[in-house]
């Protein structure tokens, strides 16, 4: 990612010395409370979905919608907010988070609990589009990638730990009661910011509308976000409905899938960690065989679901499978940014976060007409595969298109 000397702190070089600032460990832990929050409801549909008395297909809205406001905070919300200075602004959104988790605690029915959802994405968005920009003011030039990662194994960690704890104080206590520990989270995050990130963090160049435009006018990377969105997609037509199709389909017990979270999340980790590790060389080939393995472990979980320990073992490939491709088209992104229009790598890194979510959406909304119509809950993996097989199709066109460039 290319990001402007002028953000730089004078200071930089010299906590290199000292080695990785603590302002960073502020972001990690911001980055953890916001991670929870997005992914924590998919393990808390039945139990909002009952509590509320609304169907689990309109549950999954909480979603969709979310990643909607994530979409809407990324791109647009971060052009708006170029001007304010970055502590302030990163103050600002831990505040909107913690007060849209509150919100949504104490939310007295289903659309009051959608709007403190979308409130939540909007801080998401932002959050994370200026938050690696901040990690790597915070260091000298050769930390960047390492400050860069700190901040997103908050997002990790939140998958693997975050989301099958908040899983557990939602049937135990409640789903209300899973808000108001992520709230905490976000008070501890706020109060860290405050006490640990400079003073004075220089704003970057804010992105203009006519540059946005540039970046999808562009071919190349009009179709490196619909691979991220579809990719994405065919992950959230089953993961949105994990629970459910566990619990009623394959026969485990409320308590057991809190338990299976913590290996798909497990596995989220490692498939995040490979797939970086792939994508380093040609990230288009090793994109290809990724999406082509996720659809093909996708239609395998349509054949496995009734079995308990059949079905396992492929949620675990399909959670390393799943996020894998990330780091990848992250990556291609800003390669093909660099290459063709370059100057906008930082505009389109942001709009392919707002692919990611967009991808969300239309997965868990397609998941939910799956769901109500006769097809039902088992289907939702094979429909997933689908998406998949039009992903592959899209990136291997983008390799086509690459080799005639």
């Amino acid at each position: 990612m290319n990001f402007q000397k002028e953000i730089q702190v004078n200071a930089a070089s010299q906590t290199a010395k000292k080695g990785l600032p603590a302002a960073l460990w502020a972001l990690t832990i911001s980055a953890f409370g916001i991670g929870t929050t997005e992914f924590v409801i998919v393990g808390l549909l039945p139990t909002v979905a009952s509590d509320l008395g609304i169907t689990i297909p309109s549950a999954g809205l909480l979603v969709s919608l979310y990643a909607i406001g994530v979409a809407i905070g990324a791109p647009i919300l971060t052009a708006l907010t170029g001007k304010i200075p970055r502590k302030t602004l990163l103050v600002s959104i831990m505040l909107l988070f913690v007060i849209g988790n509150v919100l949504a605690s104490i939310a007295p029915g289903f659309i009051t609990l959608i709007l403190a959802r979308i409130l939540t994405g909007f801080a998401h968005g932002v959050y994370f589009s200026i938050g690696s920009t901040i990690a790597a003011s915070l260091v000298a030039e050769e930390k960047r990638a390492t400050a860069i990662s700190i901040m997103f194994s908050g997002l990790t960690l939140a998958i693997v730990t975050g989301v099958p704890l908040g899983t557990f104080i939602g049937q135990h206590f409640g789903w209300r009661a899973t808000f108001i520990g992520v709230s905490i989270l976000g008070i501890i995050g706020l109060a860290a910011s405050l006490l640990l990130v400079p003073n004075h963090l220089k704003n970057g160049k804010t992105a203009s509308v006519k540059s946005q435009f540039k970046v999808l006018g562009n071919k190349r990377l009009i179709f490196a976000f619909l691979m991220t969105a579809m990719g994405y997609g065919g992950t959230f037509v089953v993961f949105t409905y994990l629970s459910p199709i566990l619990q009623k389909i394959t026969g485990f017990q409320e308590s057991t899938v809190t338990f299976i979270l913590l290996i798909y999340g497990i596995a989220i980790a490692l498939g995040n960690l490979i797939g970086g590790k792939a994508a380093n060389k040609n990230p288009l080939k090793a994109l290809l065989w990724m999406f082509a393995a996720q659809g093909l472990v996708l239609l395998a979980f349509y054949f496995t679901v009734s079995s308990p320990a059949a079905s396992i073992i492929t949620l675990f490939f399909l959670g390393a499978l799943s996020f894998a491709s990330v780091p990848g088209l992250q990556l291609l992104v800003v390669q093909i940014a660099e290459k063709e229009l370059p100057g906008t790598e930082d505009v389109a890194s942001g709009i392919n976060i707002a692919a990611f979510n967009v991808g969300i959406a239309i997965g868990s909304y397609a998941g939910g007409m799956i769901v109500t119509s006769s097809l039902g809950l088992g289907s939702t993996p094979w429909i997933g595969a689908l998406f998949l097989l039009v992903t592959v199709i899209i990136t291997a066109y983008s390799i086509r298109l690459s080799k005639q460039r």
